[in-house]
């Protein structure tokens, strides 16, 4: 492994920055174009989740294959073929003229996109001295926060001046500026010892997540039998205990089951799952909320959608803080309460609601909800030794965009339940049933966090964690 000084790597920063900010700017921008996708696609759009869940279940199921790819091919030849699927996925999507010629582009997408921030991790991780690294991370932890402040606004604002399509136009001059860049300054790391890839363990994770990520859709009620749902919903967990067993006997598995035997990491990686399925449904609620509900124009629906990212952004800088206070478990125990009342309490957003309280309810939303994460993260990640930062890492992405995609299709399940309350009690009356349930889910993980030892950490004991 060669590392330069920190000046000498700054182009890679900035090549690795514009990658994430690519798959963060396409991960929001999206959300608030859904509506305009469903009329142009002649679908309903309060069933439009499968556009949000197949990207997020792509990333999940190809993020655990991403570092061994980029050992055994190279960093740079990985990134650019990310690059390519993920700006090829984007064109795709463009000229989609289905549901499911869109969600099939939406894979592509999500193949190139679970490539692209883990390989370009990787590269700063092999390329930066030790000594500049917390420096190197945090500044391409910057576009992480950037997308999701102005994907929402331009999403809306390019649906109204142009059409859906160039939500995802604009991932093409930005993924071609980023290859040629990418061709010039990507470096050619290569694991120092071949591994051998656990291609079993990968077949059965892989199949339990799509599986049950697939009968958690077909709840939905879009034509699937509900014998079939139950089919898969069987095999989905056989193939996951399927995994544990074989991961328990492989002397190199995927995951090793020794990152269970950390008690911080196995009640953080269960919370964050169960906590994050209901987070991971505000992001297509709102929109519709604001928009199918409440007869808003896309590019206003956007601009409500910036207190929410904005008051995150600050939340974050306070995290630490209450964490050295009052622990991990008495803020996690606290705030998931707080992040499921108000999900719940967006059941009194109305049209007739004054402008300022709907920013006020956004904001606080998104201030606990940002604060929820970083906690999580940070308890999550924090006890693991360097054996096992890797994997772990690499298992906590695989679980958040798991649990985006459970999040959406849950919301569109909850959905198409309530969906006759819309025709005695009007447009909005499913939806604020969606979100009472969605917020009982996340007050569910409380339970989970409340097995955390009531400790306080020193200050030099609290780490944060970049979402």
């Amino acid at each position: 492994m060669t590392t330069g000084s920190y000046a000498s790597i700054r182009p890679l920063l900035w090549l690795v920055s514009l990658a994430i900010f690519m798959q963060m700017l396409d991960s929001t921008i999206v959300n608030t174009a859904l509506p305009a996708m469903a009329r142009s696609l002649g679908e309903s759009p309060l069933q439009m989740q499968s556009v949000v869940f197949s990207y997020a279940l792509a990333v999940a199921t190809f993020i655990p294959a991403s570092g061994w790819i980029a050992d055994r091919f190279g960093t740079r030849r990985t990134f650019l073929v990310a690059i390519i699927l993920f700006t090829l996925g984007s064109l795709a999507c463009a000229l989609a003229q289905t549901l499911h010629q869109l969600v099939g582009a939406r894979v592509l997408q999500g193949v190139g996109g679970a490539m692209l921030l883990p390989v370009g991790r990787l590269a700063v991780m092999r390329s930066v001295p030790r000594d500049d690294f917390l420096r190197a991370m945090s500044f391409i932890a910057i576009p992480a926060l950037i997308g999701p402040l102005i994907g929402p606004t331009l999403g809306g604002w390019l649906v109204e001046v142009a059409s859906w399509h160039w939500v995802f136009l604009i991932n093409l001059p930005i993924g071609v500026i980023g290859f040629i860049a990418a061709m010039k300054i990507m470096p050619d790391h290569y694991a120092e010892h071949r591994t051998r890839f656990d291609l079993p363990g990968y077949l059965m994770l892989a199949f339990g997540m799509v599986v049950l990520s697939l009968a958690l859709d077909g709840i939905s009620g879009m034509g699937t039998p509900h014998a079939l749902v139950m089919l898969m919903t069987v095999a989905g967990l056989a193939a996951l205990v399927g995994y544990w067993l074989h991961a328990a006997n492989s002397t190199a598995p995927l995951f090793s089951l020794a990152l269970f035997h950390v008690p911080s990491y196995r009640i953080g990686i269960l919370g964050n799952l169960f906590s994050r399925i209901g987070s991971s449904a505000m992001p297509l609620l709102i929109p519709l909320l604001l928009q199918v509900g409440m007869g808003m124009s896309p590019m206003n629906a956007g601009l409500l959608m910036i207190p929410v990212a904005a008051a995150g952004m600050v939340s974050k800088r306070y995290a630490v803080k209450l964490v050295e206070r009052f622990g991990y478990r008495r803020v996690l125990m606290v705030n998931t309460v707080l992040v499921g009342l108000t999900m719940a309490s967006f059941i009194v957003m109305t049209p007739g609601q004054p402008t300022w309280l709907r920013v006020v309810q956004l904001a606080v939303f998104g201030a606990v909800n940002s604060l929820q994460f970083t906690v999580m993260n940070t308890v999550t990640l924090r006890d693991l030794d360097r054996e096992f930062a890797s994997p772990g890492n690499s298992l906590l992405s695989m679980v958040m965009m798991l649990a985006t995609g459970f999040g959406a299709a849950a919301a569109g399940s909850l959905l198409a339940a309530f969906g006759h309350l819309d025709v005695a009690h009007g447009a909005t009356a499913a939806l604020h049933a969606t979100f009472v349930c969605v917020g009982a889910i996340t007050l569910t993980s409380t339970l989970i966090f409340w097995q955390l030892p009531d400790t306080r950490p020193s200050p030099r004991d609290v780490e944060e964690v970049a979402e």
